[in-house]
């Protein structure tokens, strides 16, 4: 019964993916001044054996003098870096707080970061490995590339990018100083946020999201709460699957710029 419900989880998000299905993306808005300067790169992936796309922003104020904070941010699924990074506000925030901010594909728009939840082929066979491997390519590129700190280096994800973020902090837990999985499609057991009680973490999700259940954001949360965790839990009353994801973006950089690497602040959670 699990496998099916999974399955049945997994063609939901697959819908939305589809051309023609796009009720779950922002809704267009004048770009900002912000977004005119998100760059699109690429770079030899070679465990791929291909060029692999990713997005970033830099703050005007960035000074390679200096170290800078940066964000790692995970798109969901069926979409892209170049999207993600244009969500209303998510690099007027970055240029507020003077943050770098990185995208990578995770390898194409359905790699799930790493995250295994059913089983069955995919296309290459090893999608999975690539995909993660893809988010730490760029998190090494963007440390090349920019005078980073690497105790103010956070990460954040929507949906897929959600799941991944709980993925990817969890199995890279020396690398964060905060995450900010948003609604996140996580398919693994709340319990194993023991094994990242000592990062903070800042929760988003909507009680109205039908593609990420409100019911598993709360399991998540009553676990950190549990483990005596640094957290932020925000449940949006009415929220749904999107819009809670770029509407609490000011929350989210806020957070962040409060946490370094190995500090513990207060616990509180909203609704």
């Amino acid at each position: 019964m699990r496998m099916i419900r999974v399955t049945l989880l997994a063609i939901a998000f697959v819908a939305i993916a589809m051309p023609g299905l796009h009720a779950q993306q922002p809704a267009k808005k004048e770009a900002s001044t912000t977004q005119s300067r998100i760059q699109k790169k690429t770079y030899d992936f070679k465990d791929a054996g291909k060029e692999m796309e990713y997005a970033v922003f830099v703050p005007s104020n960035y000074d390679k003098a200096k170290k800078t904070p940066l964000v790692v941010l995970l798109h969901g699924l069926g979409s892209n870096p170049q999207q993600i990074m244009r969500y209303p506000g998510l690099t007027d925030q970055a240029e507020k707080y003077g943050f770098i901010v990185v995208a990578p594909m995770g390898y194409n728009a359905g790699g799930w970061y790493g995250q295994a939840f059913f089983r069955g082929k995919t296309n290459p066979e090893n999608l999975l490995e690539l995909s993660e491997k893809d988010v730490m390519n760029v998190l090494d590129i963007a440390r090349k590339d920019f005078h980073t700190d690497p105790d103010r280096t956070y990460l954040m994800g929507h949906s897929m990018g959600g799941g991944g973020t709980w993925h990817l902090g969890i199995k890279y837990s020396d690398q964060w100083a905060a995450l900010a999985p948003l609604a996140p499609a996580i398919y693994r057991p709340a319990t194993d946020v023991e094994k990242i009680k000592h990062i903070p973490v800042i929760l988003v999700q909507g009680d109205a999201d039908i593609l990420c259940p409100v019911s598993t954001a709360r399991k998540w949360a009553e676990q950190m709460k549990n483990f005596d965790m640094t957290y932020r839990y925000v449940e949006i009353k009415g929220g749904d699957h999107m819009t809670v994801a770029y509407r609490n973006l000011p929350e989210v950089f806020d957070f962040f710029s409060r946490h370094k690497r190995g500090e513990r602040l207060p616990s509180s959670s909203s609704n």
